[in-house]
């Protein structure tokens, strides 16, 4: 079993064995870069990722959605490499390529054989260092972003989250949708987002992760060498960028009962309330908890409003964690004539656990689940080198598989019960979009 691993950022190297066999490595080179690798036995295939520890909350003198418009960008090409030239370096080997930003980072990943991957990394390398972020494909990207929020915006799941999400966070960033607004987006400027990609995408901001079929000296000399031939200067020494700072958030929460009126057959209903920051150390609660309430076939929201009621196909509890806030709550879809009921139970049931709290049965059957579904999940590379990012990037430390088990085994009944309180003293939030009439929320308010 091992131990929670310290990722400080003043240690140029750590080398540890971690659960299943498989070898923790990190180096942190003296130009900022930090490169984190797990060699997994058995595996045929990597992944890897280009993380950027900027997202949506962090742009400041900039159009909100930049972050997101200046990933689609770094796909159309740099001086060494078209667009298309991109796209038919991971179509030729068979590889996934893709992005994603989040509210507090951006990543640039890639899943390839063993055998690709010093391709994978010398093109991702050279997307990050070196994008031209041309003025016309700045224009036709444009268009595909506001494509992209058109989208969006006909999901009536994406509406009521986005907007119980600027409910409970207030006017806090992290209450600002990840990919900004047609107006925002209309609004803007090449020359910004170009002052935002050259403020962020320095060496020092860079973390890269790679798991799977590797040899961690290989991949370091890859991406140093990848990332000196796209231009990046690696011989002046400076230390990695702090990470966040994770004292909490004062929350600004406006305990709306918003009703978003759509011609749907079906309405989507999202109750939620400010929550736990990621590195609260009573997580292994919250997975608990939201795993009783809402995380499976056997989860009381799905027995009750499901199995029980045939109210709804999807209804469901989450959690969304960051550095100095977070969020609990619960959804689902349902019949515009029963969206009352639903926003009800869901209340109600949450209200049970507050009062009376979890059974031993639950309890247990909950772990197994849990230790089911990490197990299974880290048959991945893709989720390994995600555990790896976030790990460096935000939490500053690295927990293995029998380490969270380990935290997990520590949580008692009365912790989940405990957490369930505080949560509920909490101002709560409710959503929903569809055809509905404008009282369908009072019922959450009895």
């Amino acid at each position: 079993m091992s131990p929670a691993i310290d990722l400080p950022l003043n240690l140029p190297d750590l080398d540890a064995t971690i659960s299943g066999g498989a070898r923790l490595r990190r180096t942190v080179h003296p130009s900022g870069v930090r490169i984190l690798t797990e060699a997994v036995p058995g595996a045929a295939s990597s992944s890897v990722g280009f993380w950027i520890g900027v997202g949506s909350r962090d742009e400041e003198n900039v159009a909100f959605g930049s972050t997101h418009f200046l990933e689609h960008l770094l796909f159309k090409g740099t001086p060494r490499r078209s667009a298309m030239d991109i796209a038919e370096a991971f179509d030729r080997v068979g590889g996934e390529h893709n992005a994603l930003t989040a509210k507090e980072h951006t990543c640039y990943y890639a899943k390839v054989q063993d055998r690709d991957l010093e391709m994978a990394i010398g093109v991702l390398a050279d997307m990050v260092s070196s994008s031209l972020i041309d003025p016309n494909e700045f224009d036709v990207e444009r268009r595909v972003i506001l494509e992209e929020l058109a989208m969006a915006d006909d999901d009536p799941s994406d509406v009521a989250h986005e907007r119980v999400t600027e409910a409970v966070m207030g006017d806090h960033p992290l209450g600002r949708p990840i990919g900004g607004s047609p107006e925002t987006i209309k609004s803007a400027e090449r020359d910004q987002v170009v002052a935002h990609y050259q403020r962020y995408y320095r060496p020092e901001e860079l973390v890269v992760t790679v798991a799977g079929a590797l040899e961690h000296d290989e991949v370091v000399s890859w991406v140093l060498a990848a990332l000196e031939e796209c231009g990046w200067s690696l011989n002046e020494q400076s230390a990695p960028v702090p990470r966040r700072d994770t004292s909490r958030a004062s929350l600004h929460s406006i305990p709306a009962r918003q009703v978003i009126h759509r011609p749907l057959e079906q309405s989507m209903v999202v109750l939620s309330m400010p929550g736990l920051t990621q590195t609260d150390p009573r997580r292994p609660a919250q997975a608990i908890l939201t795993t009783v309430l809402g995380g499976g076939m056997s989860s009381r929201l799905f027995q009750e409003v499901r199995e029980k009621r045939g109210l709804a196909y999807s209804v469901y509890a989450f959690a969304s964690n960051y550095s100095d806030a977070g969020m609990f709550g619960m959804g689902g879809g349902t019949s515009p004539d029963h969206a009352s009921e639903v926003a009800l139970l869901m209340r109600d049931l949450f209200m049970e656990i507050v009062e009376k709290g979890i059974t031993w049965h639950e309890w247990e059957r909950t772990r197994g689940n849990l230790q089911g579904s990490s197990s299974l999940a880290l048959e991945s590379t893709d989720a390994r080198m995600v555990r790896l990012g976030r790990s460096e990037l935000h939490m500053g430390e690295f927990v293995d598989r029998d380490e969270a088990l380990r935290r997990l085994d520590l949580v008692t009944l009365e912790d989940v019960q405990e957490l369930a309180v505080e949560l509920a003293r909490n101002p709560l939030s409710a959503v929903t979009v569809g055809a509905v009439n404008d009282s369908v929320l009072d019922v959450v308010d009895d």
